[in-house]
């Protein structure tokens, strides 16, 4: 290799590194937004691993809410809980789809949420074993999730994972839904 040819080759590479310092990107960040799906459905696998379910009874699935403001939730807690109810049915447990019952707390833009009162009697009029229910946290780096599935009668904690992704735009968005600002 000519020692031209040599020089202009580092000098490339050179630039090309510096290239998402100079177009705006902190150094290290990704191209492509966090898979939000698959940590999602990485959850549920856990949640399921360690999860006494019957295959005869249903489970249902509330929307995430806010850990600080467990009334309220936003288009992250929603889409969670849709992609998490998702994940349960993919994986062979019947899922009770609460957007079709009328006694369940339907706000707007804030989903199907579950006040512990009301687990027993929604739960039992489905004969629904368990409930997934969960809460979210926001840091300037990484969205806390806490998901736990609670049995109806009792309201006993029989199986809970905690996982979190990075805070990226695309989270910061969903969250901006709810009346938060990150």
């Amino acid at each position: 290799m000519k020692r031209r040819d040599f020089f202009s080759a580092a000098a490339l590479i050179g630039l090309t590194g510096c290239s998402s310092f100079y177009y705006g990107d902190k150094p290290g960040a990704t191209w492509f937004p966090t898979d939000l799906i698959e940590a999602n459905h990485r959850a549920v696998d856990a949640l399921l691993a360690n999860a006494p379910l019957d295959a005869q009874h249903p489970v249902m699935v509330a929307t995430l809410v806010q850990v600080d403001r467990l009334g309220e939730s936003s288009r992250l807690g929603r889409i969670f809980s849709e992609q998490i109810a998702g994940r349960m049915v993919q994986r062979g447990v019947r899922v009770v789809e609460l957007k079709l019952r009328d006694s369940v707390a339907l706000q707007r833009d804030q989903g199907e949420l579950l006040l512990s009162r009301e687990v027993r009697e929604v739960s039992q009029s489905h004969d629904a074993q368990a409930v997934v229910v969960g809460t979210y946290a926001a840091s300037a780096s990484a969205l806390y999730i806490s998901l736990k599935l609670v049995t109806p009668v009792g309201n006993t904690v029989v199986a809970a994972h905690n996982y979190a992704v990075p805070m990226d735009e695309n989270v910061r968005v969903l969250l901006a839904s709810g009346g938060l600002r990150y």
